[in-house]
């Protein structure tokens, strides 16, 4: 049986999931998958620079994870987790509360030892509630009081060394609740480096939502529906990534979230643009505007793993996945990185 089953299902042993980010950003291992020979080459990521041509655009995603969990006291004393997902109107914002069954509209948490306090305002399902901060500003009281929202297969607490590296170095516009991973193995050195050489570098964002940590639980991938997020792409980016076509270079993702926008936009020519995307890609899926795939491993039945192997192929990329737990990569955020050529 392949190492992915037709369920996208495979197992990993639990001491492969890393809880720690590596010494240096750059210090993860590579691997290598070629689809059109099938070849896996095992590498250090300082290598990726070998595989990147002048005239390729390396494409990354310029999103900030805000520091989305905060905690609530209610009246009676309880402690609750708001986990902030998106700002909505003025001062409210969409939220998951832990436990949200006990948490109802007009319930009111108080913040910390000044007496400051939310209120919540309204329900969206699904646990999702919408709290309103008032004349509280949400993003000082996320910077204040917020913790960075680690993935739950990490099993720790935030620690001061996740505010930096559980966020790319380039790192611009607040918004994400999960990191683009595939960027935080990137050192602003490196990336001096390969534009020296000729590579162009492009920014899109897409404010990465909890949506990316939902498995899909029904029989049919099909039937899963992604949740919405944010992107945007700019006139500089448009004209870079037209440059790269008209030129003869390759379009090089770094991470799902960079492909999903660059799906989602028509390209060809590329303009600017800014909207919400819902796209899931999975097998069988004709990629338009992605020629390369730079990105971490992912989790069993994920959407992040279904376009993976739409991008690969099932068969290869199981072949991929059997030979780095062989070979003992670090799986999943602060684990090591895969580039698809």
């Amino acid at each position: 049986m392949n190492f992915i089953d037709t369920n996208y299902e495979y197992e990993l042993p639990p001491g492969r999931i890393a809880q720690e980010p590596p010494p240096r950003r750059d210090s993860s291992r590579l691997l290598i998958l070629e689809r059109a020979t099938g070849t896996v080459t095992h590498c250090v990521f300082e290598d990726l620079e070998d595989y990147l041509h002048a005239g390729d655009c390396l494409v990354l995603n310029n999103t900030s994870v805000i520091k989305a969990r905060i905690m609530g006291r209610a009246p009676s004393g309880r402690e609750t987790e708001l986990f902030l997902v998106r700002p909505l109107d003025g001062p409210r914002w969409e939220v998951m509360a832990k436990p949200s069954k006990k948490v109802k509209t007009g319930d009111v948490f108080t913040l910390g030892e000044r007496g400051e306090s939310i209120k919540v305002v309204g329900e969206l399902g699904e646990g999702r509630k919408v709290i309103d901060f008032g004349k509280l500003n949400p993003w000082e009281v996320m910077e204040e009081r917020g913790k960075v929202p680690l993935p739950p297969y990490i099993k720790r607490e935030p620690e001061a060394i996740d505010s930096s590296r559980y966020q790319t170095v380039y790192a611009e516009l607040p918004g994400a609740v999960a990191a683009p991973t595939a960027g935080l193995h990137f050192t602003e050195e490196f990336l001096e480096g390969i534009e020296r050489k000729g590579t162009q570098r492009a920014m899109v964002c897409l404010h990465v939502g909890p949506g990316t940590f939902q498995p899909i639980r029904g029989e049919r991938v099909e039937d899963h529906r992604q949740e919405k997020e944010y992107y945007l792409v700019d006139e500089g980016t448009a004209a870079a990534l037209n440059r790269t076509g008209e030129g003869g270079g390759r379009k090089v993702a770094v991470g799902t979230t960079v492909v999903r926008v660059l799906e989602t936009v028509r390209g060809a020519p590329f303009t600017a643009e800014k909207g919400w995307t819902e796209i899931f890609i999975h097998p069988p899926y004709k990629f338009r505007n992605v020629d390369v795939l730079l990105t971490n491993f992912h989790l069993p039945r994920s959407t992040t793993l279904l376009l993976t192997a739409s991008f690969a192929g099932r068969e290869l990329l199981g072949e991929a996945y059997r030979q780095a737990v062989e070979e003992g990569y670090r799986f999943y955020s602060y684990g090591d990185a895969m580039l698809i050529t």
